[in-house]
């Protein structure tokens, strides 16, 4: 009798086995059907077989669907191994809304250069230069060509120092048109996103514009779309977001409402103990903020967008994660206020706590970039990254020739790399951050890309002192580009001043005022060295041979190609 309920429970579990599996293959099917139906009839079907280096390439061959939607993209033959060329607004929906997804930049004090990913390219072609394009797929939000002079949204054109620089000719320099190969998502139009089922998953995203966000052809109004996958598919090779792109002040007033990811530690006129080590000194919300709009400002265009918000702890943070790590580093302090540490590298004990009054907090958010396996991006060692060290100084310290060698190194010895170093090198010491060891590209673009200007947290911190050090790189290479040299005599002229301007912009956060008045005066202090060091360049080698022109016609062409 023992002997045949145990082969009845064999059974039983063999068959419930088996259903598992029958469901698992309905469900993977599914889709195909769904879309084989929905095409005209006479049509072909899609045959969408993964190649072999896209099945084996990390990341992009485990991502999971979600109930809003099924993955569904191939590769093109000639793509990068494992790159998705052809993407659906539902791929991008499914990583979005996953908590554990879209993760941004982390400390890399400790990454070897040896675990940096190598480039692909598609076989007899250049890496970065732009594929053919594909009829059948396209740019979702294509750039329509040079624009008027439009002041960006929230800034009215009579007394706006903002609107006003704008409108200058050097901020209407238009980028070379965009191919397929230029923008980070090709969108593919069979499947298309949902709004319903993006706010029905996560109602906590903001839906806007009209109730039924489909048009009569099938397609989704662009405005139904939510702000952070309009700035998402408005990423391209030359800029992280466009100068007049109404998303990106949209997508600030969400970050102000929406869930924390990450808060700060001091207030606004506490300045970095004179004793710490720059590896020592805090994250600051507020720089993060400042960064950005620093970063605009340039017209650099690299900073995610980031705002400030006024955090419950208790009822934003505390009472609604899912993370029983992060939830355990929550304790009330001697003084009764809430405090939590959470779970880092760095800082995170309870003598590094961070703590409400009782239990409100300033924080800032920032935009996540999208997802790693969505867009793969490549972390490059910063050539001249400090030593982090007490006592030893890194080669660049001791080397007045170190440019010489950092110029005969891919990528820098033949594309504009080194010219992108040099505008995060005048935006670092515009901050005084001398924190910059690593930066990133992404990966879809080769060397012929802008730097992503993550990390921005220890900047801000000293405003009576300026790190002469964090400028060594412009004053050993002696390079720069027009447009940036241009735009930092602009913004050094009275009716165009860094700290007025930088002043306005901020007054829109949330938790304005965002710098202490000494950090915006320091502004145009530290931009008037940036002018002097260049101007000690074309002293001793001449203007044509520090200043790079990229406004002129023959320079756009050949961005073009």
């Amino acid at each position: 009798m023992k002997m045949i309920l145990v082969r009845r429970f064999r059974v039983l579990i063999l068959m419930a086995f088996l259903a598992a599996c029958a469901l698992h293959l309905v469900l993977d099917l599914l889709p195909k059907l769904e879309r084989s139906a929905a095409r005209p009839s006479g049509e072909p079907g899609c045959s969408c077989a993964q190649p072999a280096a896209e099945a084996a390439a990390p990341g992009w061959a485990q991502a999971r669907g979600r109930p809003g939607g099924e993955l569904a993209a191939a590769a093109s033959a000639a793509g990068d191994a494992g790159w998705p060329n052809k993407h659906t607004l539902r791929i991008l929906q499914d990583f979005s809304s996953d908590p554990s997804s879209n993760l941004t930049s982390h400390s890399l004090e400790k990454l070897h250069p040896a675990a940096e990913p190598a480039e692909g390219a598609p076989p007899g072609q250049e890496p970065g230069a732009p594929r053919p394009p594909d009829p059948a797929h396209r740019p979702l939000l294509p750039d329509s060509g040079p624009r008027g002079p439009v002041p960006p949204p929230g800034l009215s054109r009579d007394g706006s120092l903002l609107a006003r620089l704008f409108q200058h000719p050097l901020y209407q320099a238009p980028i070379p048109p965009l191919t397929e190969g230029d923008v980070l998502f090709n969108v593919n139009s069979d499947i298309r996103f949902n709004p319903k089922a993006a706010t029905g998953e996560n109602p906590d995203w903001p839906h806007e514009g009209p109730e039924d966000g489909f048009l009569p052809t099938g397609e989704a109004a662009v405005d139904s779309y939510p702000n952070w996958l309009k700035f998402h598919i408005g990423i391209n090779r030359y800029e992280l977001y466009s100068r007049h792109n109404p998303a990106v002040e949209a997508l600030l007033r969400d970050l102000g409402t929406q869930k924390i990811t990450s808060v700060g530690r001091q207030t606004r006129e506490q300045e970095t103990p004179p004793d710490f080590f720059y590896f020592s000194d805090y994250e600051r919300h507020n720089a993060e903020i400042a960064a950005f709009h620093l970063d605009r400002i340039l017209d650099f265009r690299r900073v995610p967008p980031v705002a400030g918000r006024l955090v419950n702890m208790t009822k934003e943070i505390r009472d609604v994660t899912r993370d029983k790590k992060l939830w355990r580093t929550f304790f009330i302090s001697p003084a009764n206020n809430i405090c939590f540490y959470g779970e880092c590298s760095y800082y995170c004990s309870t003598e590094h706590a961070l703590c409400g009054k009782p239990d409100q907090i300033e924080g800032s958010l920032a935009a996540f970039l999208p997802d790693l396996s969505l867009a793969k991006r490549k972390t490059w060692r910063n050539p001249w990254r400090r030593s982090y060290h007490k006592r030893k100084k890194a080669e660049w310290e001791v080397d007045p020739d170190y440019c010489e060698e950092v110029k005969q190194t891919p990528p820098y010895d033949s594309s504009h790399r080194i010219l992108d170093v040099m505008d995060m090198t005048i935006f670092d010491f515009l901050m005084g951050n001398m924190d910059r060891h690593h930066y990133e590209t992404f990966e879809k673009f080769g060397n012929e890309t802008f730097i992503i200007h993550l990390d921005n947290g220890r900047g801000f911190g000293k405003h009576s002192h300026d790190e002469l050090s964090i400028l060594v790189p412009l004053q050993q290479c002696c390079r720069i580009r027009r447009s940036t040299y241009l735009r930092l005599q602009l913004l050094a002229k009275e009716e165009h001043r860094l700290s007025l301007l930088m002043a306005e912009s901020l007054r829109a956060d949330r938790v304005a005022p965002v710098l202490f008045q000494p950090h915006l005066e320091a502004l145009d202090r530290r931009l008037r060295i940036v002018l002097r060091a260049v101007r000690d360049c074309v002293e001793k080698d001449g203007l044509h041979s520090v200043v790079e022109d990229d406004l002129g016609p023959e320079h756009r062409a050949a961005a073009g190609r």
